[in-house]
């Protein structure tokens, strides 16, 4: 994650990228990958950074039964995470981003940056704009941790400190009024997989997720592909009390859940959140924040909904222009390629009809043009009648018609009205 007392974390990644602990894991450099929406967008260009990955396969067994989450997450959603909860005003302004799920640091001894404007009336203020929120919390650090300002749990400690933690995690939760059935994320940086640290971890997050399901609240984990995630994989089907949800850290450019290690009925279905590119400024509204990228189907604070692949807005004719402004909903920085299409109809005879006069219907093209956005953005585009649809405009003087416009996998319809200026 990010900047946990140094440089913590910004949703996640081994050392979760911007927003929440002092650490930064060791990185395999990936170059450039794609971005690919599980649902198969077509893929986007970004540069990646990934954590190494683990391999390991078992049976997934909860000991406990878990509250039910009160903000599980409806459907799949775009995150980001800053170390510092973003103001009211920069809320406000990226209401026009394709994120609908931001991460909160609401406590823990490695919490990197204070939260001035993490109050119960913002809290309040977000998920009543739509927005849902995953409350992390960046305690005590496993005893190999790369973090070499953090403080670390203690190996003869381990069970106790996890319990603490989980106690402490819930009172900052209340304190910004998040109740009973939240889901709480610890931050667990990415750290070196001996026998000790392995078993001193476990231990802590199986306290943590116990004294949390004993306060009624739900337990999530954020870590490393690497290393957190990986131990926990490796104890499915044990007995060993899972957390409700996970959190991948694993800068692989992908905005999906999928990983290679993971059995897919592992954490599934939507009990899985995955931190996919680590930090870089973003600006929406004017406002610049440095975040990281998530991808969220799993337990979170308020209901969002992932924006809408394709959107269209201000539409409108003038003579044999139609000006159209049309938004991408994909992942940031995805190629989202689409065509402008209008059509109208005319009237031809009915070949071989045995009486003459007969016609029919049949819809034809009358403009096109192609366009090329990036996901997250918006642009306003003319599109000019063609040859055949002028020459309809000026006969009919006024002329009704479709507007189309589509990308793979969208496609959205607007009726328009053409009218000649001569």
């Amino acid at each position: 994650m990010r900047r946990m007392a140094i440089c913590l974390l910004a949703v996640g990644a081994g050392a979760m990228g911007v927003a929440g602990a002092a650490i930064a894991p060791a990185r395999a450099q990936a170059g450039s990958s794609a971005v690919q929406l599980s649902q198969g967008v077509a893929p986007p260009t970004v540069a990646a950074t990934q954590e190494p990955r683990a391999d390991g396969s078992g049976a997934s067994a909860s000991a406990l039964s878990a509250p039910s989450p009160e903000g599980a997450s409806a459907s799949p959603s775009y995150g980001f995470d800053a170390c510092a909860t973003p103001s009211q005003r920069a809320m406000n302004a990226w209401a026009k981003s394709p994120y609908r799920s931001i991460g909160v640091y609401i406590g823990g001894v490695n919490r990197a940056c204070a939260q001035p404007n993490l109050t119960t009336a913002w809290v309040g203020a977000q998920v009543a704009a739509g927005w849902q929120l995953i409350p992390t919390y960046v305690g005590l650090q496993s005893p190999t941790s790369g973090c070499t300002s953090c403080a670390k749990l203690r190996v003869a400690k381990a069970t106790a400190q996890g319990e603490e933690a989980a106690e402490d995690a819930v009172a900052d939760a209340q304190s910004v009024g998040m109740g009973q059935g939240t889901p709480i994320y610890f931050d667990m940086e990415g750290y070196a997989r001996t026998a000790s640290s392995t078993r001193a971890t476990l231990a802590f997050l199986e306290a943590w997720t116990r004294k949390l399901h004993g306060l009624g609240y739900v337990s999530g984990v954020y870590s490393s592909s690497a290393s957190g995630i990986a131990d926990l994989e490796s104890r499915l089907g044990s007995g060993y009390p899972e957390p409700d949800d996970i959190w991948i850290a694993d800068w692989n450019g992908r905005a999906d859940t999928e990983e290679a290690f993971l059995p897919s009925y592992a954490w599934a279905p939507h009990r899985r959140l995955h931190q996919y590119r680590g930090g870089h400024n973003e600006t929406y509204g004017g406002v610049t924040i440095n975040i990281d990228n998530d991808y969220v189907d799993g337990a979170a604070f308020g209901n969002a909904t992932a924006p809408p692949p394709l959107s269209v807005s201000r539409v409108t004719a003038s003579g044999a222009t139609v000006s159209v402004t049309v938004a991408c909903g994909w992942s940031p920085e995805t190629s989202c390629p689409g065509q402008i299409l209008l059509r109208t109809h005319i009237l031809v005879p009915v070949q071989g009809a045995r009486r003459t006069g007969l016609t029919r219907s049949v819809r034809v093209g009358v403009g096109r043009r192609a366009f090329h956005l990036v996901g997250g953005h918006s642009h306003a585009f003319r599109v000019a009648l063609n040859a055949r649809g002028r020459s309809l405009l000026r006969a009919r003087r006024r002329m009704r018609a479709q507007l189309l416009v589509a990308i793979p996998g969208a496609r959205v319809a607007r009726r328009i009205s053409l009218t000649s200026l001569r």
